[in-house]
């Protein structure tokens, strides 16, 4: 495998390349790469954090999994827009505070009840799950560990490239979740606040990221879940006739886009797709829209123009085996942000309340 890219670019690619099999040397033109989905099929690659383990609930909860994955899969196919919904409600978590299931706390004051959360969905997949979980196997896992694990089968139960066009099948993200997390007690509605909404710049996002570990790869990687799912039109319809507040639209619209979106979102309140071509497909696409000025939102779009990333997403439209491996890894990466474990946290019998 050989990148023709430019010097500047060959760090991250070879950072990128490098995550997927720490074990290899590799040299500016090497023209045959380890197989970037080795670290799926070779879970002791990635770091383990210390009380997370795939083994966690062999003994006490051994058929989890299968419940996780039977209940994620009977919601979308009654709602194919849950998958993007479920990798979202995961991501607002994970975002204020660590994994912790913060954001499935029902209160006033809660994460759940900042403006910044009124568009979550999925919660009641959470909940079908655990009442399972909880009639199987009592006070045993958390709720944190349920939704790590529903985003990941979210993820995999999408449809992947050829499903219906009797293409050839692209291998769709998988990873392995390592389980002992615990959930949290405290769930605050101003900390709900600095996740990002779609308006940010390149920068104020990448700091975000760097706050919670996370890197420029994962910022791009994980934003490529947006080729599945939708928004409402009001988180921007200010692109759409007075762009920072100078009366015309954002520039950067394609102009056959742009009247597409008008004709759509005449109201905020009406739904539109992230990715307006493959939009119930888990692939590449979100990247291509991007380079065709076809980004819906505002921050979806400055990942294709930015310098800091405009070359990662030209890689992975060039390159899909890497967004899916490396997708999963930064899925990964994200499941394990400051999680609770041990003694920390509690087991919630319901996951919308702390234990009495």
């Amino acid at each position: 495998m050989h990148f023709s890219t430019p010097s500047c670019f060959l760090l991250p690619i070879l950072a990128l390349l490098l995550i997927s099999a720490s074990s290899a040397q590799y040299e500016e033109h090497e023209e045959e790469l380890t197989d970037p989905l080795t670290y799926l099929e070779n879970p002791s690659l990635n770091e383990m954090l210390p009380g997370l383990s795939f083994s966690y609930y062999r003994q006490t909860c051994p058929d989890l999994e299968a419940i996780i994955n039977r209940k994620v899969k009977e919601w979308i196919d009654k709602d194919y827009t849950l998958a993007a919904s479920l990798i979202r409600l995961h991501f607002h978590d994970c975002a204020v505070k660590g994994c912790d299931a913060s954001i499935l706390l029902d209160h006033p004051g809660s994460e759940r009840w900042a403006d910044a959360s009124k568009t979550l969905r999925g919660f009641q997949v959470i909940d079908d799950i655990k009442a399972e979980v909880e009639r199987k196997c009592p006070k045993t896992v958390s709720c944190a560990d349920i939704l790590t694990a529903a985003a990941r089968d979210a993820t995999i139960l999408s449809p992947a490239p050829g499903d219906a066009t009797g293409l050839d099948l692209v291998r769709v993200p998988f990873w392995m979740v390592p389980y002992g997390r615990k959930d949290g007690r405290v769930s605050i509605d101003k900390e709900a606040q600095t996740v990002p909404m779609g308006r940010e710049n390149v920068t104020a996002l990448l700091e975000f990221f760097q706050s919670k570990g996370l890197n420029v790869l994962d910022l791009v990687v994980l934003s490529g879940a947006h080729t599945i799912g939708r928004t409402t039109c009001g988180a921007m319809q200010h692109r759409l006739y007075d762009f920072h507040g100078t009366g015309e639209p954002d520039p950067s619209i394609s102009p056959k886009y742009l009247k597409f979106l008008r004709r759509k979102c005449r109201w905020a309140s009406e739904y539109v797709d992230l990715d307006a071509i493959t939009p119930r497909t888990f692939d590449v696409m979100y990247y291509k829209n991007l380079q065709h000025n076809m980004g819906l939102l505002a921050t979806d779009q400055m990942l294709g123009s930015d310098s800091r990333t405009s070359d990662l997403v030209a890689t992975l439209v060039s390159k899909p085996s890497i967004f899916y491996s490396q997708f999963a890894l930064s899925m990964e990466k994200l499941g394990n942000t400051q999680v609770l474990t041990g003694e920390d946290g509690e087991i919630r019998v319901n996951c919308n309340f702390v234990n009495p």
